[in-house]
């Protein structure tokens, strides 16, 4: 693990030039909300500003559980998009073991990417064989407790610290009338076991269940202990009080009629879209103000093998943007508006927020393998499906809970 430089520039981009002929480059992601496209934004204007080529934009709903499906199936049927995000992570792999993906190893020396990756264990999920298959362009951690400031206000008392203070200011907070913890539909359930896990149980039990796939772990009292947190949690939170996306979770935040929600730093970009300040709207605790190591993913580009024919100007597009995505100038536009930290550890990041700022020195702690790097895509929408299950039926009970999630782990590859 390195440390971030803070240096008194940002240093000028590793490579930039000027295409002979524009061409236009389909890039698909599912950056979505208000701040996701704000962020993607920037790598599309640094693109066509320092190649001239077009982005053209892919957006695809449903986050990665809606969009894998169709991004794989283009890449299958062989109408492949110029470039991909995806998570970083195990979703490409068998693209990548049948040969449709690009290998970026040259670029990757080129570049010297070992040399400032602030984490090269993030290189690992786009590796196979000793070759580079993907850039991640940013790290993500889904271990972040955000409380609501006008919340507190309502009812007297000062923003807690951590998980525990957290709880037991509920029962304030529903004499008020004010929800405890706000929840969207869907996948941003699926973080909050994981969150939970890390936080509550620790490091070595993430390690146990995410690494080493260890079934007892999950009978274990420390997963006891994390399986009655996310029970305490439904208690508080039901179907009808959820609303559509995380931005809305954010809003609510932020107008004081939800007081916490667990999700990943991008609620950042949606927060400081609509206006929010942190340490003044809002805080932001790491790890649930418990422990000092996060679990650690992010988004990765992906290049797939464009058909025979393909005019040779695409394909330097292709290279361009590779090279453009890590750069030091895209690393920061992009992060600064996304909440997510840079992979690089030579650039200014003075400029940060406050939530970005208390984050950056746990990565000298090392990242915790998050579901995404250790998982199979079809392990987690298992383990989410689940998650949504529980929340959603009170009739589960944690003995159930812990044996499902027991006999998803034991069988996971």
């Amino acid at each position: 693990m390195k440390r971030f430089a803070v240096a008194a520039s940002v240093a000028a981009a590793l490579m930039s030039t000027t295409a002979v002929s524009a061409a236009n480059l389909e890039v698909t992601h599912w950056w979505t909300s208000a701040g996701e496209a704000a962020a993607v934004a920037e790598f599309a204007r640094v693109f066509e500003e320092e190649t001239g080529h077009t982005w053209v934009d892919g957006a695809l709903a449903g986050s990665g559980t809606g969009a894998n499906p169709v991004i794989i199936s283009r890449i299958i049927g062989g109408n492949p998009m110029g470039a991909t995000q995806m998570n970083t992570g195990r979703d490409a792999e068998e693209l990548i073991q049948a040969g449709l993906m690009r290998d970026l190893t040259d670029i990757a020396d080129e570049m010297g990417i070992r040399d400032f990756y602030v984490d090269e264990s993030l290189l690992e999920p786009c590796t196979y064989e000793g070759r580079i298959y993907c850039f991640p362009v940013n790290i993500h951690s889904w271990d972040w407790l955000w409380l609501s400031t006008a919340a507190y206000e309502e009812i007297g008392e000062p923003v807690p610290t951590n998980w525990d203070e957290y709880v037991a200011s509920w029962p304030a907070l529903q004499d008020a009338g004010i929800l405890p913890f706000g929840l969207a539909t869907g996948w941003p359930i699926s973080g909050v076991p994981g969150v939970l896990m890390a936080g509550i149980g620790g490091s070595d039990l993430v390690l146990a269940i995410n690494r080493d796939k260890d079934v007892e772990a999950v009978r274990g009292e420390d997963f006891r202990r994390v399986a009655e947190a996310l029970d305490a949690l439904r208690s508080v939170v039901s179907p009808d009080m959820m609303v559509p996306a995380f931005g809305d979770v954010g809003n609510q935040l932020l107008e004081g009629t939800a007081a916490g929600n667990i999700h990943g730093d991008w609620l950042q970009g949606d927060l400081q879209i609509a206006g929010g300040v942190p340490g003044e709207d809002y805080e932001c605790l790491p790890g649930l103000g418990l422990n000092d190591q996060l679990t650690g993913g992010g988004d990765s580009f992906y290049f797939p093998v464009l058909p025979d024919g393909t005019d040779p100007e695409v394909i330097e597009a292709q290279t361009e943007l590779a090279r453009l995505l890590i750069s030091p100038d895209a690393q920061l536009a992009f992060n600064l508006v996304k909440g997510s930290m840079p992979i690089r550890t030579d650039i200014d990041l003075s400029s940060a927020n406050a939530c970005m700022q208390k984050a950056i020195p746990l990565l000298d702690n090392g990242l915790l393998p998050s579901g995404d790097f250790s998982l199979s895509s079809d392990t987690q929408q298992q383990l989410q499906d689940l998650s949504i299950e529980f929340i959603d039926n009170d009739n589960i009970s944690v003995d159930d809970y812990i044996e499902r999630y027991a006999s998803i782990i034991e069988s996971a590859d």
